[in-house]
């Protein structure tokens, strides 16, 4: 029997309030609100979106932290 790897499914959801993240020690920085994937992993979530730009962002959070978001509002998860 032979066994796959599975790739995580990412999620859908939308940045729509003051949401951080931070690099390293570094100042907290804004994700622009809008749309967002993410993708879980044990113990935490990456984000990924597209600026207005073009450029791609991607950001990590811990999972309490993207929860924290969630419950206060902050970010929408797509049902």
């Amino acid at each position: 029997m032979t066994q796959h790897a599975t790739t995580p499914t990412p999620r859908h959801a939308t940045i729509q309030g003051h949401v951080t993240y931070r690099e390293g020690d570094g100042m907290p920085i804004t994700i622009r609100k809008g749309a967002v994937e993410l993708l879980y992993a044990a113990d935490s979530v990456t984000l990924s979106w597209q600026e207005s730009n073009g450029a791609a962002g991607l950001a990590a959070l811990p999972r309490d932290e993207l929860e924290r978001y969630v419950r206060e509002g902050l970010i929408a998860l797509a049902t």
